[in-house]
């Protein structure tokens, strides 16, 4: 019976350590793909080749404002000898305005030395169009909506509700103006008027970014842009978009500026689009508004957005 115990017992001990190694195993394998992919997320995808080679950027989803990953790496495919030119495809109804500004900077100097040309899908609007401007050559689908020049800042106001609360927030402030972006305390009409001066000043930057961008005035820009988004048959007749078509028309006129006959020629990811991480896993957001509802999706695609955001709202 003790021999059949110590048997037993030290069968069980093999097994628990085989489990221990199988574990150990597979958390070095992961380590090391974790590892490999945050060498790689600043640039040119693992995939890269050492030959002429056009990059792909897509753009999709909300925009937030930190897209220092997406600028450095435009900077190195900008800077790199083998990269010819950049296909960006977008698929976003915008987000917040710091956001954009910087893509669009991004976008700026890279089609400064190489071709840049934008394959808009389902949406191109707003910080979404701001970034696509500097292009050479827009292309959108007839039914994708773009446009919607303009810049929106929410301020929520709960102090009425407070005071029916039976809640008092008292601020005290250097200067009057200090707590008109708190939402406890009553928006003034100074307030006001100087939220509305930040608003202005960022619209006129979108305008001449636009105007800029797309050869167009800023008096022409400024007669288009009350923040409505237009169909992409609608953008290509007001001079916002340069040719109706999908990704492949896109990828044409890129090969015709290259003259690049081949039409196998390498187009490789900019940034790898997959990724471990539970915050960047693309089915994340849908299983949230499935468990949460319709009720919160709007806050879900909008999460972490703060301050002016230039985006249309749907």
């Amino acid at each position: 019976m003790n021999a059949d115990l110590n048997a037993f017992l030290a069968e069980q001990v093999k097994h628990r350590q085989l489990l221990v190694w199988r574990v150990g195993a597979l958390v070095a394998f992961f380590g090391a793909v974790v590892i490999s992919m945050a060498g790689h997320g600043g640039a040119v995808s693992a995939n890269s080749i050492h030959r002429p080679h056009i990059v792909r950027l897509a753009i999709s989803g909300i925009i937030k404002n930190d897209v220092s990953q997406t600028v450095r790496a435009l900077k190195q495919a900008q800077d790199a000898s083998d990269v010819t030119g950049l296909l960006l495809v977008v698929d976003s109804p915008g987000g917040g305005v710091t956001g954009g500004e910087r893509l669009h900077e991004a976008v700026k100097r890279f089609a400064t030395v190489k071709p840049v040309v934008v394959s808009m899908g389902d949406m191109g609007a707003s910080a979404a169009y701001m970034l696509s401007v500097p292009a050479q050559h827009i292309v959108a689908l007839p039914s994708t909506l773009t446009g919607s020049i303009g810049v929106l800042f929410q301020r929520p106001d709960v102090s009425a509700g407070l005071g029916r609360l039976g809640i008092g927030v008292d601020a005290i402030t250097s200067g009057a103006m200090k707590d008109q972006t708190d939402p406890t305390s009553a928006l003034t009409p100074e307030g006001r008027q100087m939220l509305q001066g930040l608003v202005n000043d960022l619209f006129g930057q979108f305008v001449s970014m636009v105007a800029e961008g797309r050869h167009l005035t800023e008096e022409k820009v400024r007669s288009l842009a009350d923040g409505r988004a237009y169909t992409g048959r609608q953008a290509i007749a007001l001079g916002l978009v340069d040719e109706l078509g999908d990704e492949d028309a896109a990828r044409l006129w890129l090969r015709k500026q290259l003259k690049i006959g081949n039409a196998s020629y390498p187009v490789v990811p900019l940034i790898p689009e997959h990724s471990l991480y539970w915050y960047q896993w693309p089915g994340k957001k849908a299983l949230l508004k499935g468990l949460l509802g319709g009720t919160f999706s709007s806050v879900i695609d909008r999460e972490g957005l703060d301050g002016a955001v230039a985006i249309l709202q749907l």
